[in-house]
């Protein structure tokens, strides 16, 4: 028992595990996260239906959306941003790890008659010949990315792109990583069975790093006849460091933003968003 117990409370190396699969592909946790998605009062895993209004019509504004755009959205979950991207006449292309997301959005587009290509895949490994004139990130995705992945998919976003085409996403700020604080919990069905339909004690070892400005999010599941890990990394930025991956990366840092609406930028913001451009 004590072997275990260490075992569960120990801290790895950063970013020494990618565990995505566990919580996007895994048939009993996708449907989960599906229920988050399609709730529209919550902030969870989309934002809620209020802001995305708000932050799609920003988004159709700002980039000028129209017939001959090319839009592709990574993380697409059950297409809240694409199906309506899709009705300002743009070619739209949704991607997303969760075969249960995907699936959702590929109903609502049949029964709306939107066309849209929805991709189920991990974004990591999409290749395409087709090329964007935008490419959208939402809901701080590209924080749960190592620096590795990070900077593969930066050069994918370049391959991608249009030459004058844009990317935007959104990221946690160094404010919100100052607020976090290392913790250990236990509960008996964690997350109101979150992880499983069957019995089990959920395990959450909160860690931070201070030099590379990352938390994780350890969660042991354990079970009487089995146990898994799932590793939640989050990486937090200030403008300057995230500026800096995408110069590295051949991309322009064109404009800061407090959140994907648009909203002014400021300095105690938790979030924030940038636009970048291929030149």
């Amino acid at each position: 028992m004590y072997k275990k117990l260490k075992e569960i409370n120990a801290k790895p190396k950063v970013f020494e595990f990618y565990t995505a699969e566990a919580l996007w592909a895994d048939e009993y946790t996708s449907k989960q996260m599906l229920e988050y998605h399609l709730n529209p009062d919550i902030d969870v895993s989309s934002r809620n239906k209020k802001f995305i209004e708000k932050s799609s019509q920003w988004i159709m504004e700002e980039f000028k959306l129209n017939a001959k755009s090319r839009i592709c959205d990574f993380g697409c979950a059950v297409g809240l941003y694409t199906s309506v991207f899709v009705k300002s006449g743009a070619k739209v292309t949704g991607i997303d790890f969760s075969k249960s997301s995907i699936e959702y959005a590929r109903e609502v587009a049949k029964k709306e008659k939107l066309k849209i290509e929805y991709v189920h895949q991990n974004y990591l490994e999409f290749e395409s010949d087709e090329k964007y004139d935008l490419i959208t990130m939402i809901m701080c995705d590209f924080c749960a990315l190592s620096p590795t992945q990070r900077e593969l998919l930066l050069r994918k976003f370049y391959n991608l792109l249009n030459e004058g085409g844009a990317i935007l996403l959104d990221v946690y700020s160094l404010n919100a990583f100052e607020k976090r604080e290392e913790s250990s919990v236990y509960e008996l069905n964690q997350l109101g069975h979150f992880w499983s339909a069957e019995e089990y004690y959920g395990f959450v070892n909160t860690f931070k790093y201070s030099d590379e400005k990352v938390v994780l999010d350890k969660y042991t599941i354990v079970q009487e006849d089995s146990s898994k890990v799932i590793y939640n990394w989050l990486q937090y930025f200030n403008v300057e460091s995230l500026q800096k991956e995408f110069t590295d990366a051949g991309l322009h840092v064109k404009a800061v933003y407090n959140d994907v609406a648009g909203s002014v930028f400021t300095q105690d913001s938790e979030e924030f968003a940038v636009v970048a451009v291929k030149k």
